[in-house]
């Protein structure tokens, strides 16, 4: 037995087992694996409070894509009707302005037509002022005294019957 005493495997074994047995007595595998066991339930609630954290991400970005679609739809309704307004509002300056030249080609014609009844009257006037300047000339050429004391007395006879 002395010569296990000199081996130095022999001490070396010792030597663990007793190192073994102190952390044994001093329950360090139970220490080590409540660290590892309170590591993992801490990496547990981590990976919960990720899933969690994604799902309440994923149902916002739900929402958010949800009111990106109706700001599109609303987008393009208002579009729609600004379009609409648009081609009716043209509309409506082409009806006013085809009102508007319409009226105004009215005016030019009445005007055109007022001034032909003008020009009109005034060549009448002109031609009668000129038939009453001739008829004079003539008259005072060709009549003498008797041609107009007879004239005189034909009107004088002509009174009474025009009157009645």
């Amino acid at each position: 037995m002395m010569e296990v005493l000199r081996d130095p495997e022999f001490w070396v074994a010792v030597g663990t087992a007793i190192f073994l047995a102190i952390l044994v007595w001093k329950r360090v595998p139970q220490m080590t694996a409540n660290s590892l066991d309170a590591r993992a339930a801490a990496i547990a609630r981590e990976i919960e409070e990720a899933h969690r954290l994604r799902s309440e991400a994923e149902a916002i970005l739900a929402q958010y894509k949800q009111k990106q679609a109706a700001a599109e739809t609303e987008a393009q309704a208002i579009l729609a009707e600004a379009r609409a307004e648009a081609e009716r509002f043209a509309s409506e300056a082409r009806t006013a302005t085809s009102a508007q030249i319409a009226r105004r080609a009215k005016q030019a014609e009445e005007k055109i037509a007022q001034a032909e009844a003008h020009a009109l009257a005034d060549i009448r006037a002109a031609a009668a002022d000129a038939a009453i300047a001739a008829a004079e000339r003539l008259i005072t050429e060709r009549l003498d005294e008797t041609a107009s004391s007879d004239l005189v007395k034909r009107a004088l006879a002509e009174i009474p019957g025009r009157l009645q």
